[in-house]
């Protein structure tokens, strides 16, 4: 075995949530390409069937609504009625818009860990003893924003640093069976970002203050979750991995009153 075959994934079953576009759709597709087996969960079908004709075989669509635990549970049931396993989960799905701290309430937090935690931590607890049977993997997708600061994000912000601290405590407690690793992403060119870089000029403010010039890519982020997906990273775990472009505060464009 060559160095570069530690990032195979030659036959080991991997589950993506967030599938269906972003950095979802470009993770499922690299998995793929290193020889994984690909369960694809999002909540549109017909969006989950694009990506699934792009890997191919290999794929196995499951629309999934990753706030509903219910249909967490029949999306592992399911990938195990196909494959019998499971040996990564990539944690994509969630997000939650700015919205200022006098505007936030308390269902509003609360659904922004549901989104972005309690169903992370969910799929994470069913899949364990199965992913504790291969030396599994399990890496989440959290952002800059988990341990920045910027006006208008202390629900999302929150949430992804409760997420980055929970990977720490699984990765503790699971260990050496299972490893668990985030990805702090900055700024990236997905769906949810092109509202905001359509603007006139907010791209360039944006990328003027990252230092390697240039918006994050769905690859860039893919390819790290490759990496921690694979056995090209056995022994690290525990770890938040910021893939952000260098930038050493928040990129966010618009300055956001607090309404005090």
């Amino acid at each position: 075995m060559t160095l570069l075959d530690r990032f195979r994934l030659n036959d080991r079953i991997a589950l993506v949530t967030g599938a269906s576009s972003g950095i979802g759709r470009a993770t499922a597709l690299a998995l793929a390409d290193a020889g994984a087996h690909v369960v694809l969960a999002a909540r549109t079908r017909e969006k989950l069937d694009e990506v699934a004709r792009a890997i191919g075989a290999r794929a196995l669509v499951v629309p999934t609504d990753v706030t509903k635990p219910a249909e967490l549970d029949a999306l592992v049931a399911r990938t195990l009625e196909a494959h019998g396993r499971i040996d990564v989960l990539v944690n994509v799905a969630g997000g939650t818009p700015p919205t200022i701290a006098l505007a936030v309430s308390d269902e509003d937090m609360a659904a922004a860990f549901q989104f972005n935690v309690t169903s992370a931590f969910h799929l994470a607890r069913v899949c364990a003893p199965h992913l504790a049977k291969n030396a599994g993997s399990i890496v989440s997708i959290s952002s800059a924003m988990s341990h920045r600061v910027d006006s208008g994000f202390v629900a999302y912000g929150a949430a992804k640093a409760a997420l980055d601290h929970m990977t720490r405590l699984l990765a503790h407690e699971w260990a050496p069976k299972i490893r668990v690793n985030a990805i702090a992403v900055g700024a990236t060119r997905t769906e949810a970002l092109a509202f905001v870089t359509a603007m006139p000029g907010v791209e360039e403010g944006m990328v003027a203050k990252t230092p390697m010039g240039r918006l994050g890519e769905p690859e860039d982020i893919a390819l790290a979750a490759l990496y921690l997906a694979s056995p090209a990273s056995a022994w690290v775990t525990g770890q938040i991995l910021a893939v952000d472009g260098g930038a050493p505060t928040s990129v966010w464009p618009f300055p956001i009153p607090s309404g005090l």
